[in-house]
Order: C-alpha cells, then sequence, then structure tokens
C-alpha cells in the first residue's frame, strides 16, 4: 500500500500526517485518502537579539521525530514527503549553505514604516502592477527592505552597494522561504517553490518570475533568490545521513507549500460559483480565477493575486482569524482557566451580545492583552463591550461573519461573478456558531470542508491530482 507524508506547520503548532490512498479507489479521478495524524507539536517563537523568531532548529527536530515515526511503522510503503507552511518568512544561507540565524517572525516590529518607504521608491499602485499582492508590512520584501542599516539603526537608502545591509545579507548566499528551508534540510537540494513565493510580493504576478523592477527600485539583492520550482516537481531524496538516521527513504515533493494553497487544494468543485475560506491563524478568503486580477478595484479592496497548485490564481484576501481567539485563550488560561473551544462556542451561543469590530484593525495585529484590546476598541466607539468569555467568543465570530460578507461583495465586484458557495476548510470550518453567522451575514450556502485540508491538498498533489 502506497502512504505519502504531509508535514503541516502552522503558525501555532504543527503536525506530521500520514496519508493512505485506498486501494478501493484506485480508478477514481479524485482519489480516496485516509489521514492519520502521526506526530503534532506546538510552534512557539523566542526574542533572540531583539527579534521575535521561529525556533526553526526545535521545528526540525519535531519534522525528523514525526518522519522517525512514519518510517517506523510504514517503512517502504511511504512513497513521497511533502512540506508545507504559512507565507513571507525565510532563512538566509552562506557560502557554505549554513543558515545564518533562525528565521525572523512576520509578528516581529522591524517592518514598522517599511511600506512608507518602499512607495518613495516604487509609488504603491505601480507596485501592485507588477506584484499584485495585498500591501502588508509583513511580506518578504518589506522584511528585506527592513534589513537595511545605519548607525541610527534606521533603514538606509536603498542603492546597489552591498554595504547598505546587515551583516546577515552581506553574508547569504541564498534566500529560503520556510518550506524550502525544511526541504533543504532535508535534502540538500535549495530552490522556491512557486506558491510560497508568490506571498512575498517579489515575484511578477502575470511572468511568475522574480520582478526586476521591484528588486531594482528598492534596491533589493535578487542574486539571493533561487529557481522556482513548481508543485508536483520532485526536489530529491533524503540525504544519506538523515535517511539512516530517520530509519527510511522517500522523495521529498514540492507541494503548495503555502499552507493556503494546499488547502484550496483540497476543494473538488469544477464550477465557476464559490469561493473559500481557509480558516485558522489568518482567514484566507477568496476565488480561483485563471489569471491576476490587476485592476483598479482590486488594487482599491486590497486583494492579493497568489498561486494555486495548479498554476492558476487564488484572488483572496488576508484577513485576521483565529489568532484573536488563540490569544484570548493563551490569556484565560495564563490566568488559570483551563479552555475547551466546543464549550467557549457553546457559551458564545447563548450570549446576547451584538457588537463587532474591525479584525483587521492594526490594534490587534499583536497586543499584550487581546481582552484589553477588543474591549478599548468598542469603547472607544460606544458598543457594548463583552464581559463573560461567551461574549468575546460571540463578539468575534460576529465581527469575523460581518468581514467575510464585506469581502464577498467586493470579490464579486472585483471578478465579475456571483458567488454562491462558500467552503470553509480548517480548523475554524468546526465552529458551527461562525459557519452560521457566515451564512447569515453572506446569503451563501457554506459548505464545511476538510478540517485538515492543508494535509489533504498536500497529499493530493504528491499524487499529481491537483498540480
Amino acid at each position: 500500500m502506497k502512504r505519502y507524508i504531509a508535514a503541516d506547520f502552522g503558525a501555532g503548532s504543527g503536525r506530521v500526517i500520514v496519508g493512505t490512498r485506498l486501494i478501493a479507489s484506485e480508478q477514481n479521478d479524485i482519489p480516496s485518502i485516509q489521514l492519520e495524524e502521526i506526530h503534532r507539536f506546538e510552534n512557539n517563537q523566542k526574542m533572540i537579539d531583539g527579534h521575535l523568531r521561529w525556533d526553526f532548529y526545535a521545528l526540525f527536530n519535531e519534522l525528523k521525530t514525526g518522519l522517525k515515526k512514519a518510517f517506523a511503522k510504514y517503512g517502504d510503503e511511504i512513497e513521497s514527503i511533502g512540506i508545507d507552511t504559512w507565507g513571507v518568512d525565510f532563512g538566509l544561507l552562506d557560502k557554505d549553505g549554513k543558515l545564518i540565524s533562525t528565521p525572523v517572525c512576520y509578528r516581529d516590529d522591524r517592518t514598522k514604516g517599511m511600506l512608507e518607504l518602499a512607495f518613495e521608491k516604487l509609488p504603491k499602485e505601480e507596485f501592485f502592477q507588477h506584484a499584485a499582492n495585498q500591501f502588508m508590512e509583513i511580506n518578504t520584501a518589506f522584511q528585506l527592505l527592513s534589513m537595511r542599516w545605519l548607525s541610527s539603526s534606521k533603514p538606509q537608502e536603498p542603492s546597489t552597494g552591498s554595504d547598505t545591509f546587515d551583516d546577515e545579507v552581506i553574508r547569504a548566499e541564498r534566500l529560503l522561504f520556510m518550506p524550502d528551508l525544511f526541504n533543504y534540510f532535508l535534502t540538500g537540494k535549495c530552490c522556491n517553490e512557486f506558491t510560497i513565493s508568490s506571498t512575498s510580493q517579489l515575484l511578477n504576478s502575470l511572468t511568475h518570475q522574480w520582478d526586476d523592477v521591484i528588486f531594482d527600485r528598492l534596491g533589493l539583492p535578487k542574486r539571493l533568490m533561487q529557481e522556482i520550482v513548481y508543485p508536483g516537481k520532485v526536489i530529491g531524496r533524503l540525504t544519506d545521513e538523515l535517511a539512516e538516521e530517520l530509519g527510511g527513504n522517500a522523495n521529498v515533493v514540492a507541494v503548495g507549500s503555502h499552507d493556503t494553497a494546499s488547502a484550496v487544494a483540497s476543494i473538488s468543485d469544477a464550477g465557476d460559483d464559490w469561493a473559500f475560506i481557509s480558516s485558522g491563524t489568518w482567514s484566507l478568503m477568496g476565488t480561483p480565477t485563471k489569471e491576476p486580477i490587476i485592476s483598479q478595484e482590486a488594487f482599491d479592496a486590497a486583494f492579493t493575486n497568489e498561486g494555486m497548485t495548479d498554476g492558476r490564481i487564488r484572488f483572496l484576501k488576508n484577513i485576521t482569524g483565529l489568532w484573536l481567539i488563540q490569544q484570548l485563550v493563551k490569556e484565560w488560561e495564563q490566568e488559570g482557566y483551563k479552555c475547551d473551544y466546543s464549550e467557549l462556542v457553546k457559551e458564545a451561543e447563548q450570549s446576547t451580545l451584538s457588537s463587532y469590530f474591525d479584525v483587521d484593525d492594526a490594534c490587534f495585529m499583536n497586543p499584550e492583552k487581546m481582552s484589553e484590546a477588543i474591549v478599548s476598541y468598542l469603547k472607544e466607539r460606544n458598543e457594548n463591550v463583552p464581559v463573560t468569555k461567551g461574549d468575546f467568543m460571540r463578539c468575534i465570530c460576529i465581527s469575523l461573519a460581518k468581514k467575510y460578507a464585506e469581502v464577498r461583495v467586493q470579490m464579486e465586484g472585483c471578478t465579475n461573478k456571483k458567488i454562491n458557495k462558500i467552503y470553509i476548510v480548517g480548523g475554524g470550518s468546526r465552529n458551527q456558531l461562525l459557519n452560521r453567522l457566515t451564512a447569515e451575514f453572506t446569503g451563501c450556502e457554506v459548505i464545511k470542508g476538510e478540517v485538515e485540508a492543508t494535509a489533504m491538498g498536500n497529499i493530493l498533489v504528491q499524487l499529481g491530482v491537483r498540480n
């Protein structure tokens, strides 16, 4: 029996999942996959050298633990491995192929003010015509721009000289996005996968190549970028040393290495009237299109055009998602309360609070206390504030559903098509209150998709079904 490993790294946790293609479905166009979670682990960020960083080496050790468990159980039945992660973040390798420092998290504050600096060199509307992404300070382009330095620790004017960058960039030979970095540590091979590259705001939306204008005008080092590979390509086998350590070997395949690309790949719908919400730390709401949409309307509404596993475009908007709830739960547990999501949703069902807030307001990006940020926002607008945990949950669910309704209207205007169905995939699909409110506010049929949509899409690409 053939088995496939999906390693899915989220911003809060990760999991290694084995997918088994059931024999009875071998002749079907859409194979039936049985998923089995082999290993799950936390993903915690740490303050190191003044920056909020991902603990990459700990994450890689967790990946190895999961692979070791899978090989111990299934041995030679394992055909391939696919890695997916969140977008925009990256690691830099030196001339000897060593990771210079652990990757900085997109929630670090080093990119504050970078949008304004970038637009001085490449006006916003012109920028959008090249890389038609939603402008967010967290994007790779602005993280790189933040790595310029002066003695005052402020960004320096872009120039072609390498001495305008901090020491890490000067020493760097290659830039690898997070899934590319895991693939490199597994195989020793360097590449930049298409879907993850499309989140960077450095890729030309039409040509799918690194955009010379962006690199030149912002003075960024294009020399760091690698060959772009597409989902389905075999990157390589595990290194001999790693295969011996793990007790097995298999191909490592480029999948939809941006987790949203893999999540969307799990949806099977041949129609043209559907949208998706990949509901996790972020809510990624969009619809497939054949070509990028770079109209004034798309620009004004702050949509992004990112790659799908089959080469089409995910026309979508990034919306702050379950991060709001995750931070509240963390806060409550630190205060000694044991939180159960299903119980919190039940409490929210009993709440009568009708207040809501803009989930994408900057005050919710990384507040010291999420509860205080929500209460402060509502008080400033003379709205009723949540008191109980159920109130907070209901307030967030209403706020998310109202944002989805707003984005649906914008999406229809940009794409000139009617959205009748919304597939909700990922962990958030289990929140029945949010699903019901989404249907109520959008007027669409809401279809609950795969909870482990990212792993499912990851494995379908390995099987060649979604690329």
